[in-house]
């Protein structure tokens, strides 16, 4: 009782709060930490040694519900590809060594027009390595025609070939034609040669547009108009882009549902009072039931924003400072640190200790 009421009184004094964080916080499913490491042999002690130095506990790896920090998640690439020497982490049948992805965007970026870049693309990944080719495809007719690159395997019956490797090409060259035109190619569809996994639910921020699975070959589509935009990235533009290529082709975006966005970053800043749904409303302009229309058709509620937003800040923190869980709680508007853990394990499936800076 004595330690419930000391607790209470801390948190009624002024706690010194950490510096803002300058971009929302961000976390990634393990499931796709998992994808990552699905060329790389469970037994092999790099694969425990690379998650411990990024400082991920390997038993994480065995609960559904568990995440890691966009930065561990891109830490962790640039890990096994220099480890591994090979940018498709163990996928293929023959490594794609260091510089190749570098090859790839030179290459593309001296061309005329996307066309040409994406054909340029094909043929010397089409080099590189045997187990893929990329098709440059197109479908439909006049305003609704679109373009795309397809994803074909040489052999499909040679070997396994895990979907992270198919949700890795597509990021990357999606992510790749979309740079090379200025940032933006909104993507039509994206079509899976595989049935659509258990995390498919996941794939929102990563796959931003309709989704097809189970088809012949893995694919994006965009509007085929876009094929005839120029390329005007110079040497100093590669530069940068290549500088910080791994992040920006592979960590999920967050989404740009334009209310839910708002959301997080009123609740952000005004923590901890954390406002409710009313209050956050009116400081939106809104009614409640209006801002509740809104973010349903988004596909999401205020609750659930509230919790996520707690849940990517609890687990970014814990990662990245030593931050007491009573202090944690509080800055996170929960009555106290048993309650803070019992909603990061109701989150997560762990308990807040397994994310511990250094944990593992």
């Amino acid at each position: 009782m004595a330690n419930h009421v000391t607790l209470r009184l801390a948190m009624q004094q002024p706690h010194p709060h950490p510096p803002p964080l300058l971009r929302p916080p961000a976390t990634v499913p393990i499931v796709f930490v998992q994808g990552m490491l699905s060329g790389v042999p469970q037994a092999s002690e790099m694969r425990t040694r690379c998650l411990v130095d990024v400082g991920i506990a390997p038993e994480l790896l065995d609960e559904p519900g568990a995440r890691v920090t966009a930065e561990q998640y891109h830490t962790l690439f640039r890990l096994l590809m220099d480890r591994l020497d090979d940018e498709c982490l163990g996928l293929l049948s023959r490594r794609l060594k260091r510089g190749s992805l570098a090859m790839l965007v030179r290459a593309a970026a001296g061309a005329p027009t996307l066309q040409a870049a994406i054909r340029r693309v094909a043929h010397i990944f089409r080099l590189l390595q045997d187990d893929v080719t990329l098709q440059p495809v197109r479908a439909g007719d006049g305003a609704n025609e679109l373009a795309g690159l397809a994803i074909r395997l040489v052999d499909p019956a040679a070997r396994t070939y895990e979907p992270f490797l198919h949700e890795l090409l597509l990021r990357i060259l999606w992510r790749l034609c979309a740079w090379l035109v200025g940032g933006q190619l909104p993507a039509a569809r994206f079509d899976f040669a595989f049935n659509s996994p258990s995390y498919a639910s996941q794939y929102g921020k990563v796959f931003p547009a309709t989704l097809h699975f189970g088809c012949k070959e893995s694919a994006f589509w965009f509007a085929a108009g876009r094929l005839a935009d120029p390329i005007r990235r110079d040497d100093a533009a590669v530069r940068a882009f290549l500088a910080d290529a791994q992040a920006q082709m592979i960590v999920p975006r967050r989404g740009n549902d334009a209310v839910g966005a708002r959301v997080r970053e009123h609740l952000q800043r005004t923590m901890p009072a954390w406002p409710d749904l009313g209050a956050t409303a009116g400081a939106m302009s809104m009614s409640a039931s209006t801002l509740q229309r809104k973010l349903a058709a988004e596909g999401t509620s205020f609750q659930s924003l509230k919790d996520e937003l707690r849940r990517d800040m609890a687990i970014v923190r814990l990662n990245t400072s030593s931050v007491p869980l009573a202090q944690l709680a509080y800055d996170l508007g929960f009555a106290d640190s048993p309650a803070f853990q019992r909603a990061f394990k109701g989150w997560t499936g762990s308990a807040a200790g397994a994310y511990r800076k250094g944990a593992g």
